[in-house]
This record gives C-alpha cells, sequence and structure tokens, in this order.
C-alpha cells in the first residue's frame, strides 16, 4: 500500500503569522503533529509520503504515486480538505479523513470513502481494514478512551524542519473542567491521559537526534490537566534539558489556576518553559458563570497575568465576546482589561458553537443555531446571539480595532518588559538568526506600519539587559502580521458581516434596543 498523508491548507490567521513567517525564513508555524503520530502507527510495510501543503501545493504526481489520500484536519481547514478528495477521487485514489473536523462532524465528509473518527491508538487495525475494503467506510468513535501510553514516537523524519517556525509535541489529551463553547472534552474526555516520562524523552530525542534546536509547543489543550503526573515529569524533562545544554524552548497551553501552584510554575520555568496561552475569556464573571469556567472565578485574573510574567511565563490570552449575559458594555470591559495587562497576544473571538459542544446542542434546543460553524470567526455568528447582532459586530470589530493598533500592541509589548523576569537567554545565536534580524530590520524596522514603535522597544529592551533582545526582535516579527492580518482580512469581513445585515428585517427584538453606542467610536 502506497498512502499519501495531505495536510490541508489553513487559512490566514492570527495564529497562523502568515504575513510574518518570511522575515524568520519559515513557510509554516507548525508541522501536522496528528498525521505524523498516525504514520507511526500505519503498518510496516506500507510505503508512505507526507504532503503539506501549506509548505508546497499538492501534485498530480503524488496522487499518481498514492493508492490510498488519507487527508486529516481541523473545521477551518475543510475547504482544503475537501478540495483535496475531490482531486484524489477523480484520480480513482482512496480517500480517507480523520481528525477533529470529521470526528464531531462526520456527515460533512460523505464526499469520502472512508470516515474514521476519534484517535487511532489501539484502533489501527480498523481504520487498515476500512482503508483495504471496498465502498464507503465509516469507523466510529470509542466510548472508550485510548491509552496514550500506546502512541510511539511521532514520524518527524517525514518532514522538512527548515519549513517550519516551531515544532510540536504532545504530552496529554483531555481537560477535566467543564467550558460549555470548547469541543476538547467532547474530542478527548474530561480525564486527562498523560504519556509516560519515557515517552517524552524518547519524542524530544528524536526531534534532537535528527538536528532540530529550537522552540517546541505542547498541543495540550490544559497542559496541567493531570497536576500531579506533571509534577512528576517536569523534573524528568529539567534533567533532559540541562543535560544537553537547553536546546529547546517551550510553550504550551494551561488553565488559569496554574498561576495558584508556584511550585508547578517554578518547575515548568526550570524546565525550559517561556510562554503559556490561557483562556481567560471575559472580565465579566457573570460571562464565565454563563460558560461553566468556573476556574477563571476563583482568581483576579489580572493578578494571574501577572504574577506570571513576573516569574517567568509569558502569558498569551484567549478571549471571547457574545456571551448571552455580555451587553454592550464588555467591549470597553475587554478594552480596560487588555490595556491593563501585559498580554502582547491578545486573541479575541466572537463565541462560536461548535459542532457537538455542550453549547451547539443547547442552542439546537433553544432553536437558536443557524448553522454549523466553519471555525471562522470574523463574519456572523452561527447562532442567533442575545446581544443585537448589529452592536455585536460593530463593537467587536472596534475592539479589534483598537488592540492591534501599532500602538496598542506595543504598549502591551512595553507592560510585559517592564514586569518580566528576564529570560535565560540559554540558545545560541546561529546565522539564520542574523538573517532574520536583517529581514526584520527592513520591513518591521524601516517600512512596517509601527517601526517607530519596534525601535524603541529595542533601544527599551537593551537596557533591560540584552538578553531582552532577541525576544524584542520576535515581537516585532509577531506583530507585523497581527497589525496585517487585522486591517487587511479580520477587519474587511466584519464590514462584509455588517453589511450582510443591511439586507435583513429587523426583528422587534432588534427595533426595541437602542443604537449602537459604540458604533461611531
Amino acid at each position: 500500500m502506497k498512502a499519501l498523508l495531505v495536510y490541508p491548507r489553513f487559512p490566514t490567521t492570527y495564529w497562523g503569522f502568515q504575513y510574518s513567517l518570511s522575515l524568520a525564513g519559515k513557510k509554516a508555524a507548525l508541522p501536522p503533529l496528528g498525521l505524523i503520530t498516525l504514520a507511526a502507527q500505519l503498518p510496516s510495510s506500507w510505503e508512505l509520503r507526507l504532503r503539506d501543503l501549506n509548505i508546497q501545493p499538492l501534485s498530480n504526481a503524488d496522487l499518481e504515486w498514492a493508492n490510498a489520500v488519507l487527508v486529516g484536519g481541523m473545521r477551518v481547514q475543510m475547504p482544503s480538505m475537501h478540495e483535496v478528495i475531490a482531486r484524489a477521487k477523480k484520480m480513482g485514489r482512496r480517500t480517507v479523513v480523520g481528525g477533529p473536523a470529521p470526528s464531531t462532524a462526520p456527515e460533512e465528509f460523505d464526499d469520502a470513502d472512508v470516515v474514521f473518527q476519534g484517535e487511532a491508538e489501539g484502533r489501527i487495525d480498523a481504520l487498515v481494514s476500512a482503508i483495504e475494503s471496498q465502498g464507503q467506510q465509516r469507523v466510529s468513535d470509542s466510548d472508550n478512551r485510548p491509552d496514550v501510553s500506546l502512541a510511539p514516537v511521532p514520524r518527524y523524519d517525514l518532514l522538512e524542519l527548515r519549513h517550519y517556525a516551531s515544532m510540536s509535541i504532545q504530552y496529554s489529551r483531555g481537560c477535566p473542567f467543564h467550558c460549555e463553547f470548547c469541543d476538547v472534552i467532547e474530542l478527548f474526555g474530561q480525564v486527562p491521559r498523560v504519556k509516560s516520562s519515557q515517552q517524552l524523552m524518547a519524542e524530544l530525542a528524536a526531534l534532537h537526534d535528527i538536528g532540530y534546536r529550537g522552540t517546541i509547543f505542547f498541543v495540550d489543550d490544559n497542559f496541567i490537566g493531570n497536576r500531579r503526573m506533571v509534577k512528576q515529569f517536569l523534573p524528568e524533562l529539567t534533567q533532559w534539558q540541562r543535560e544537553r545544554g537547553y536546546p529547546f524552548e517551550l510553550y504550551t497551553e494551561a488553565s488559569v489556576n496554574l498561576a495558584g501552584d508556584e511550585s508547578l510554575v517554578a518547575a515548568m520555568v526550570e524546565a525550559g518553559f517561556s510562554s503559556v496561552f490561557l483562556g481567560i475569556e471575559s472580565p465579566s464573571a457573570d460571562a464565565l458563570r454563563e460558560a461553566g469556567k468556573k476556574q477563571n472565578l476563583k482568581m483576579d485574573l489580572g493578578e494571574v497575568v501577572d504574577r506570571l510574567t513576573r516569574v517567568g511565563l509569558e502569558v498569551m490570552g484567549g478571549f471571547i465576546v457574545g456571551f448571552d449575559s455580555d451587553t454592550a458594555e464588555v467591549f470597553e470591559a475587554q478594552r480596560t482589561f487588555l490595556s491593563r495587562t501585559p498580554i502582547p497576544l491578545a486573541m479575541v473571538g466572537m463565541l462560536t458553537a461548535l459542532p457537538g459542544t455542550q453549547l451547539s446542542r443547547r442552542l439546537e434546543r433553544e432553536g437558536r443555531l443557524r448553522t454549523q460553524s466553519t471555525g471562522d470567526q470574523f463574519g456572523r455568528p452561527n447562532f442567533e446571539p442575545s446581544m443585537n447582532e448589529r452592536t455585536l459586530l460593530n463593537g467587536y470589530a472596534n475592539l479589534m480595532r483598537d488592540l492591534y493598533t501599532a500602538d496598542s500592541y506595543y504598549d502591551r509589548c512595553e507592560a510585559y518588559l517592564d514586569r518580566a523576569t528576564a529570560p535565560l537567554g540559554r540558545r545560541r545565536i546561529e546565522v539564520r538568526d542574523l538573517l532574520t534580524v536583517l529581514r526584520t530590520s527592513l520591513k518591521v524596522g524601516l517600512i512596517g506600519s509601527g517601526r517607530k514603535r519596534y525601535w524603541r522597544l529595542l533601544v527599551r529592551a537593551f537596557r533591560r539587559t540584552p538578553r531582552f533582545v532577541p525576544w524584542a526582535i520576535v515581537k516585532g516579527i509577531m506583530g507585523e502580521h497581527m497589525i496585517q492580518y487585522t486591517l487587511r482580512d479580520v477587519l474587511p469581513r466584519l464590514e462584509r458581516a455588517i453589511e450582510d445585515l443591511t439586507d435583513r428585517t429587523p426583528s422587534r427584538v432588534d427595533l426595541a434596543i437602542a443604537p449602537d453606542p459604540l458604533t461611531a467610536h
């Protein structure tokens, strides 16, 4: 069997950094960890090829070579997934889909020959049988969550490492919390399952042995979901890193209760973690209660960010507007919170009802669900919001416009710089870094819209300590993407969504609501 594994294209997104990856000499932010993990489990007798469409286009020669084409991805990648399926079927190849999108909405992939739902560990025989059979096959998700200790070392050797800004690794699956809008607990359950320390060391060693040095993203949706086990793992990770001169800088996602465990935070910093994404969501207690985000109600969220910043973990923050309890005042509340906290990379999205979530089921019962989400947060919501829709869209657009002006972005960078513990500066400078500095100096420092603020940040970083200068350069690269993406993509799409409302006959609820006070902001 010749199996072609295809990772579909991502549209331009905030986390894709498409507007600035070239400054670092890269083509994609992260590799397809799911596909290379699957590749390690397929029969050893199979011939495998990997094509990441974010790196290079799919050629007819690739499809001609293959007997089966396996495509895996998320909802935002669905247009590309269907394109690949259509091309492969036209050439008579057997088509297979899996990953988050088909797992939560298999009915949207009737064009594929095989739809595989759920995790692959312990179920490879069923997948192989479906691929080798005739006609359409559906391999439904199992009620039993697989033991992740069965997961082999991913096939990192299939990747073209030089094209990626960072590598990925996974320690755990699942999250113990009950957030209504989240699909993670639907996909992976609420009992976090962790790999053994030996597994993780083998995966890190695999990356190290093929010459990779740099940043690694622990893709866990909540790295501290099983705190007891992660506390046992971190000292071993620290020892491994120390013995090799800290070849990897690490970052991950976690819940806000991380800040309440000083020993855990210290262990993460010592192991080489430098940043963490937190789902802060909202400064509104009513919204957090509504969403089932009880863990965020137990600590002052501004204090959470400040505490982590001061001990060496930069916070990337996720925020949401459009909860049922939100009013027009939520936009100013979010704006105020972000102006007071050192979060350079602040991601604010409109609430979306993802397939299979508690939120989607509730809205369907209430008759408010419009369509299945495509993963796009910059159009009209896929459900009937409680807030007047024009107010929601206008308020959100104004908030995004304010957050990603050059001044606002660099203000948040400087706020971080003023409070943060200096980085340890473990990574050695290489020739490629000098090229990145040169490209960034030209594009961001000379012609970028925030060029004055970029140089001011560099000077300020140097005065704190030269060890902050690489961080400042990276923030310049990231900021270039955030600012350009907001101006070129996000705001125009929101404007089109607002225009789409002009032809809509207003409901009695709409007519009863006063004009949007933020429209003229």
